[in-house]
């Protein structure tokens, strides 16, 4: 693969290349290897973490692409202190999300850039405070029942969800959603790669 104003995509996440191709980029999917239990992120901030994290997975793709620009994310919620992640099964997503959606929480995705013959390596994260409204346990009830939480960090996709169970945001939407399109629009735009105009548009820029 040659750096021809596309770049590959490190995720399988639906959601990472949902947003990317309503954005309007060209990109490839190759999906990281990387076992986060591996990675050692002790002595972190939950920001440096993900960040970290994010970088291993971009490290690990450019590793067979050092000819083109990798881009990686990963996202946490920080609930108090306490770092969520993504539920095993549907009791463990209850739990998460009676815990989270009783105060304010943080959303924090870390991205990350490699492009190995450039020497390029920028690994960051960005932040977004979440206020969430008092649900109700028929909404707890139902959506659980649509299994929409699987796979998600917090159990649940603001895509989804949106008002029903959120009062407002303070920060990057599309963080919350999984990849934080205002900084990653830039980041990419340093390096010659921007998106193709679409009859959708898809600039996050402010």
């Amino acid at each position: 693969m040659k750096p021809d104003g596309t770049f590959i995509l490190a995720s399988a996440s639906p959601r990472r290349k949902l947003l990317l191709e309503q954005a309007g980029y060209r990109f490839e999917v190759v999906p990281s290897q990387v076992d986060e239990s591996n990675v050692d992120i002790s002595g972190l901030t939950y920001e440096q973490a993900a960040a970290r994290l994010a970088l291993a997975k971009a490290q690990d793709v450019a590793a067979s692409y050092p000819d083109c620009l990798v881009l990686a994310a990963d996202t946490v919620v920080d609930s108090d202190g306490v770092l969520i992640g993504k539920p095993a099964d549907a009791a463990e997503a209850e739990a998460i999300l009676r815990r989270l959606f009783r105060k304010p929480h943080r959303v924090i995705t870390g991205i990350a850039l490699v492009w190995k013959s450039r020497n390029l390596e920028i690994c960051e994260s960005c932040i977004t405070w979440v206020y969430p409204k008092k649900i109700t346990e028929e909404q707890l009830a139902a959506y659980l029942a649509s299994g929409d939480w699987q796979g998600k960090a917090g159990a649940y996709g603001i895509q989804e969800i949106n008002d029903a169970f959120v009062e407002r945001i303070d920060g990057s939407f599309t963080n919350v959603v999984g990849l934080p399109m205002e900084r990653v629009q830039s980041l990419l735009k340093q390096w010659g790669i921007v998106p193709i105009p679409t009859k959708a548009g898809g600039d996050f820029s402010f």
